[in-house]
C-alpha cells in the first residue's frame, strides 16, 4: 500500500471514529426541525472541489461539505441525502429557496444577504491556473488586454474580478469539467478560483501550473436557508466543536484539500 493509500484509509478511519463521538449531543427536537425540515438533511454538493465534492480513481467521495454534513445528520439523528449539482451558483440557488439545508462554501456579504453563515472554518487562497508556456508569470500579469480568465458562472471570483479588472475580459464556465476544456483547447489563458479547486484540476490538466502569490482570499463558513434563526446558536456551536475535536480537520485531510491559509 503507497503512502497516499495509507493517508487516505488512515484519515477515513479517523473521521469514522470522530463522527460516532458527534452523534453523541442529542438536539432539542425543534433545532432538529429546524435544521432539517423534511426530516432528511439535505446536504448540497457540486463535483470537483474539494471544499465541496471530489472522487478518487475508485470513485469513492470526500469533500469538506459531504464530511461536515454527514457530521452533522449523525448528531441530530436524521438521515442525509446529499444533492449533487454542476455548479456551486446551482447549489446556493437551492439553498436559498429552501430545496436543500446545508452546504460549505465561500461567506461573502453579498451571499449573507440571502442564506445564513456560522463563523469561517477555513480560509483559502485565490489564484490563477496558466499553461507551463505562458507569458503570464505572475500575478499582475494577469489584468492585460487579451488576456481571457475564465471563472465559474455565478462564482464569487466573477463577482470580484469583474470589479477589479480594467483590462483582462472575464469567460464563465458552466462547470469545472468545462473550465478544464476551455484551458486545453486555449479558449482562456488562465481560470480563476480558490487553489483548493486549482489543484485539483491540476490533476486533469498536464503542461499548466498555478501562479505563486494569491489574489484574494476566501473564508468558507457552513450555510443554511434564511429563516432557521432557531437552530443558529446550535449550529455555530456544532461549527466549534467539529474544528476542536478534528472532524474539520479529517475533512480537509480526506478530501486532499490544499491552499489553506492561515486564519486572520
Amino acid at each position: 500500500m503507497n503512502h497516499s493509500k495509507r493517508f487516505f484509509l488512515y484519515a477515513v478511519l479517523t473521521l469514522s471514529a470522530l463522527l460516532a463521538g458527534c452523534a453523541s449531543t442529542a438536539p432539542d427536537p425543534q433545532v432538529r426541525t429546524a435544521l432539517a425540515p423534511t426530516g432528511t438533511l439535505r446536504v448540497g454538493v457540486y463535483p470537483g472541489s474539494p471544499t465541496s465534492l471530489v472522487r478518487d480513481a475508485k470513485g469513492e467521495k470526500a469533500g469538506v461539505a459531504l464530511d461536515l454534513g454527514n457530521a452533522l445528520g449523525k448528531q441530530l439523528g436524521v438521515p442525509v441525502q446529499v444533492v449533487e449539482f454542476a455548479r456551486l451558483a446551482l447549489v446556493l440557488d437551492a439553498l436559498k429557496a429552501g430545496q436543500i439545508d446545508f452546504t460549505f462554501t465561500n461567506a461573502t456579504p453579498v451571499r449573507a444577504k440571502d442564506v445564513d453563515f456560522t463563523p469561517a472554518l477555513v480560509q483559502l487562497e485565490l489564484g490563477y491556473l496558466v499553461p507551463i508556456v505562458s507569458p503570464i508569470n505572475k500575478i499582475a500579469d494577469v489584468d492585460q488586454t487579451g488576456v481571457r480568465v475564465g471563472v465559474s458562472q455565478g462564482s464569487s471570483s466573477q463577482g470580484v474580478l469583474s470589479q477589479a479588472y480594467k483590462n483582462a475580459t472575464l469567460v464563465p464556465a458552466a462547470s469545472l469539467s468545462q473550465a478544464q476544456e476551455m484551458l486545453l483547447a486555449r479558449k482562456i489563458e488562465a481560470f480563476a478560483t480558490n487553489k483548493g479547486i486549482l489543484f485539483e484540476m491540476l490533476h486533469g490538466l498536464p503542461g499548466h501550473r498555478i501562479l505563486d502569490g494569491r489574489w484574494g482570499l476566501e473564508n468558507l463558513a457552513i450555510a443554511v436557508p434564511q429563516g432557521r434563526s432557531t437552530a443558529m446558536p446550535y449550529l455555530q456551536q456544532f461549527a466549534q466543536k467539529v474544528r476542536s475535536n478534528g472532524v474539520l480537520q479529517a475533512a480537509v485531510s480526506r478530501a486532499g484539500l490544499r491552499g489553506t491559509a492561515q486564519a486572520q
